[in-house]
């Protein structure tokens, strides 16, 4: 069986298993500590990976996944509190855009939210996923439709009409 080195092009693996955690936890200290254990792990059982069961994105946000449970296990009181970050733009605006994202976000059940993470926050597709969650192709994708409805729904009720704002990360599906 030939191996491939997991670690091969490190820069890009990096970029995504930390965009996802810092999707799950929000910027700053807790997703570079918890993207850091993800790598030390992944490092020690190196021989581990099998490329046959899947690329090495997918193995990396396999072990994110457990570093982030083990991470909250440890801290009970930690909560899905994410830090508000300055961005540019228009502060208000964006503010409540951001707010009532995260509202609409944190309403979902745990397997919504972590399909919309790793969809969107790793940017994996969606066979990638449904080889990390051992699961159909086909039914991640109807997972994630129905979730994305969900939270479109979600932001439909949340946010005013008179105010005219849309989310244009969320992706629109046809009903």
């Amino acid at each position: 069986m030939l191996r491939r080195d997991p670690f091969a092009n490190p820069e890009p693996l990096i970029k995504r298993v930390y965009a996802y955690v810092a999707y799950r936890v929000g910027d700053g200290a807790d997703a570079e500590d918890i993207t850091s254990a993800t790598f030390e792990r992944a490092l020690r059982y190196k021989k581990s990976f099998d490329a046959a069961k899947g690329d090495p994105v997918a193995w990396m946000i396999g072990i994110a996944r457990r570093e982030i449970a083990s991470h909250y296990a440890a801290r009970p009181d930690a909560g899905r509190v994410l830090p508000e970050l300055a961005m540019p733009g228009d502060l208000a605006s964006d503010s409540a855009e951001r707010l009532d994202l995260r509202a609409a976000v944190a309403d979902l059940d745990p397997r919504d939210r972590e399909l919309i993470a790793l969809r969107y926050g790793a940017d994996l597709s969606a066979r990638q996923i449904a080889d990390l969650l051992e699961l159909k192709t086909n039914a991640v994708e109807v997972a994630l439709h129905r979730a994305l409805r969900k939270l479109r729904d979600g932001l439909s009720t949340s946010i005013s009409l008179d105010r005219g704002v849309r989310n244009p990360t969320i992706p629109l599906v046809k009903r």
